[in-house]
């Protein structure tokens, strides 16, 4: 069955180019593949009276000869019907440069905003062209802190070479008393767009102005410490909060510590990663401490008191008759504070006999007469 171009993207035979362009925008908008309630066939229906009535020499043809006419090197308008929406084509045109996810894989260019950012900039579409300026880049950092300062907290300062808001300027971009002139790239618009080609045509893109970032004005004499980005380069101190009970590992963040953002925008974070250094006596295991004692064998053989260190100083600890080298003792809330609650861990407390390495000739007579008695 013969198919009537003309009829397919609803026009006469005496519509100009631009009245047969606008009629193929909006059946290809309405019915675009990736959007939903598309419909794929009628897409690439419009598509190809579009390839032909678009040229001026295939447009003549079809008038004259209708569907038998040679569009595309001997095959017909059914030349047209080998678009695939998977990325490639049956016959005739190749398409396999298109991706509907966002861009091209070789071939045609659709620029970094891919095949989406096209169609916005042809259906007037600005959703990609926001003058919301760029929040500035997030700082990440490492802080080590000691095994104490991680039992009872500590505060820090970090010393750090970064963007800050151009005092100057306030952060504005331009020398104070400079008076705010059109922008000339984009006429005041606070965007350009651009023309590129693609299988459908010449498309037009909107995209931000790069000279004005989409304000559509500048300042007739940028700031003089800045150059007009509204931000400079120095060393600036941060205080740093480190609460107690904080894991080896984990990250603290200060919100709008990092990066200056443009012109005033929003700085970005600053994400401090605590390393905790080991101690030469205690270690960690959940809010528990951890800690050995050698003490003489006769002291847990026969009992009594002896002096231990802890997270907070040395204390007595009482040991029983009878004790046995590897029991272990608690001293409850002694150990790490607990992030989330009041709450603290328990410092566990594992003694050990200690065994001299050398002995006098008494020690010695004592110990081999225990040792007859079976001791």
């Amino acid at each position: 069955m013969t198919k009537d171009y003309y009829d397919i993207l609803g026009v006469s035979k005496s519509s100009t180019d631009d009245e047969i362009k606008k009629a193929y925008r909006k059946l290809a908008h309405l019915h675009h593949p990736d959007k939903s309630g598309g419909d794929e066939a009628k897409f690439k229906e419009a598509n190809e009276a579009y390839q032909v009535l678009s040229d001026k020499a295939k447009r003549q043809q079809y008038d004259q000869f209708g569907q038998t006419f040679d569009g595309n090197g001997g095959q017909g308008a059914g030349g047209f019907g080998g678009f695939s929406s998977q990325g490639g084509p049956a016959s005739g045109w190749d398409f396999s440069g298109f991706s509907a996810q966002g861009g091209p894989t070789e071939g045609w260019d659709f620029g970094e905003g891919g095949f989406e950012d096209i169609f916005s900039g042809i259906f007037g579409g600005n959703a990609r062209t926001s003058r919301r300026r760029p929040r500035g880049q997030d700082i990440q950092v490492d802080l080590e802190i000691s095994f104490e300062e991680m039992v009872k907290g500590v505060e820090k300062k970090i010393n750090l070479y970064k963007s800050v808001t151009c005092e100057h300027c306030n952060g504005e971009g331009g020398e104070p008393g400079s008076n705010r002139k059109t922008c000339s790239t984009c006429k005041g618009e606070g965007r350009i767009q651009t023309t590129r080609r693609s299988f459908f045509g010449n498309f037009s893109q909107v995209t931000e102005c790069p000279e004005c970032q989409g304000e559509g004005k500048i300042f007739e004499k940028k700031c003089r410490e800045c150059g007009g980005d509204g931000k400079v380069k120095k060393e600036k101190e941060v205080g740093v909060k480190v609460p107690a009970g904080i894991s080896n590992g984990q990250t603290l963040s200060l919100e709008m510590e990092g990066e200056a953002g443009s012109k005033g925008s929003i700085p970005g974070n600053l994400y401090v990663n605590i390393r905790v250094s080991k101690h030469q006596k205690f270690s960690r295991r959940g809010n528990d401490i951890l800690s050995k004692e050698f003490i003489p064998f006769s002291l847990l053989v026969l009992g009594g008191k002896t002096e231990i260190d802890t997270i907070s100083g040395k204390v007595v600890l009482k040991i029983p008759t009878g004790t046995q080298s590897g029991d272990t003792f608690r001293l409850k809330g002694e150990g790490v504070p607990d992030l989330h609650s009041r709450s603290a861990g328990n410092h566990l407390i594992e003694v050990i006999v200690e065994t001299p390495k050398k002995i006098s000739r008494e020690q010695k007579k004592l110990l081999e007469e225990l040792q007859n008695q079976g001791m």
